[in-house]
């Protein structure tokens, strides 16, 4: 059966571009894939700026129409109060922001985030109207412990324990071990862990969350081996990293079905 979902690239920027980089970089991207609208058809993209960047990124789009989202990289556990350096899903929601990254191998890694704090921002954002992008990976020391798709698996499940039937979820399986490495998973091995993760969401949210989630591929995402893993049945999109900083590389992802048909 051919797949409905629309497929969605996204790129995170992490932490580079100052405001008027992010306005430069998205006028430069948003006439790249505008001139070339009928090379990649029906597939969504989204951009993800520092904080810093959000106001500059969300006036440009509204004000010229451009056809690209934008989300925020991260965001609070809590609504308000005494938490300095903390962005609220409200803050983000007050800039129409679509999407926000939460759990990322980043996150975890280098903040100690925990599977239970990755599950009360995802419910902070649902409960805002944003859709969550849950990222779940597993490391090389849990790869040959565990296999590909255990800690993944359970890292979502954590997640999505307690929305309710039918939440708007995006996730994005990201292997540490291939981010920034330069050695992604094969298409093969990412449809594994997809398909099991699709799995998770059938359980957590319902038939119908399964069939409409979108699941995504990070790590070391290039124009070169995109399409691979697009043919794959339970691969809907990419979250693209260092490649979605140049212009031209990051549209020729966005462009993957010109070369090879999906």
């Amino acid at each position: 059966m051919v797949s409905t979902r629309t497929p969605l690239i996204a790129g995170n920027w992490k932490m580079n571009l100052d405001h008027l980089q992010a306005i430069a970089f998205v006028q430069k991207l948003a006439w790249t894939l505008g001139d070339a609208k009928h090379d990649f058809g029906d597939v969504e993209v989204a951009v993800f700026p520092p904080f810093t960047d959000l106001r500059s990124v969300q006036t440009l789009i509204a004000a010229d129409k451009l056809e690209l989202a934008y989300g925020g990289q991260d965001v609070s556990a809590h609504e308000s109060g005494a938490y300095t350096g903390e962005i609220s899903a409200s803050f983000l929601k007050a800039l129409d922001t679509g999407y926000v990254i939460i759990g990322h191998s980043e996150r975890r890694q280098y903040h100690a985030e925990s599977d239970e704090i990755v599950a009360a921002k995802v419910k902070a954002a649902v409960g805002k109207g944003i859709v969550p992008i849950i990222c779940v990976g597993e490391t090389s020391d849990d790869l040959e412990k565990h296999g590909a798709s255990a800690v993944p698996v359970a890292q979502l499940r954590a997640a999505l324990e307690g929305l309710p039937k039918g939440t708007d979820v995006v996730v994005a399986y990201e292997p540490v071990w291939a981010i920034g490495s330069g050695q992604a998973a094969t298409a093969e091995q990412a449809e594994q862990v997809c398909a099991a993760l699709r799995e998770v969401v059938k359980e957590s949210l319902g038939d119908d969350a399964a069939a409409a989630t979108r699941i995504l591929y990070g790590g070391s995402v290039k124009s070169g081996n995109i399409a691979g893993f697009m043919r794959e049945p339970n691969v809907d999109g990419a979250l693209v990293g260092g490649a979605s900083l140049d212009v031209d590389e990051f549209a020729a992802i966005v462009r993957y079905k010109k070369h090879v048909g999906v």
